[in-house]
């Protein structure tokens, strides 16, 4: 992880370069929060879950979702260029796509280290889908 002192203008810049240099995937299915008590592992859902997170009572996996019920988030992910600075990339985009579509966001990081190091899988609510497509890509064509 890299520590830099920079102004808020030059960490803007700086992660302007980052955005239009990361691998920008979009995953083709909604995805939604599927909870199950701590005690009993979800095991059935290691072959589509995205991620796994837990607290002192639950398991909250993020899987493509199966009912219109559930909240449900169009999910894209980025996987950074080796050797860029990506330090501050979440709160930045986070704070960006708050400031100009209204939306909050979810994120969740991992570590590649044949892919660059750590991405992020990012969801947005799904009824911003088009909003949030045409945001990222405007903003990775800026640089």
């Amino acid at each position: 992880m890299y520590i830099s002192h920079e102004t808020a203008q030059q960490t803007s810049e700086r992660l302007q370069g980052v955005i239009s240099a990361a691998e920008l995937s979009f995953l083709p299915a909604p995805y939604a929060f599927m909870e199950t008590s701590v005690a009993d592992f979800p095991v059935e859902l290691l072959g589509t879950a995205l991620a796994f997170v837990r607290d002192e009572q639950v398991w909250s996996a993020l899987v493509p979702a199966t009912s219109p019920d559930q909240e449900q988030f169009m999910v894209f992910s980025f996987h950074f260029t080796p050797g860029l600075d990506n330090s501050g990339f979440v709160g930045w985009l986070a704070s960006h796509l708050k400031t100009v579509l209204g939306t909050g966001v979810l994120v969740v990081c991992g570590q590649n280290a044949q892919r660059g190091g750590i991405f992020d899988y990012w969801g947005v609510p799904l009824a911003m889908a088009s909003q949030t497509r045409a945001e990222l890509d405007r903003l990775r064509r800026l640089r």
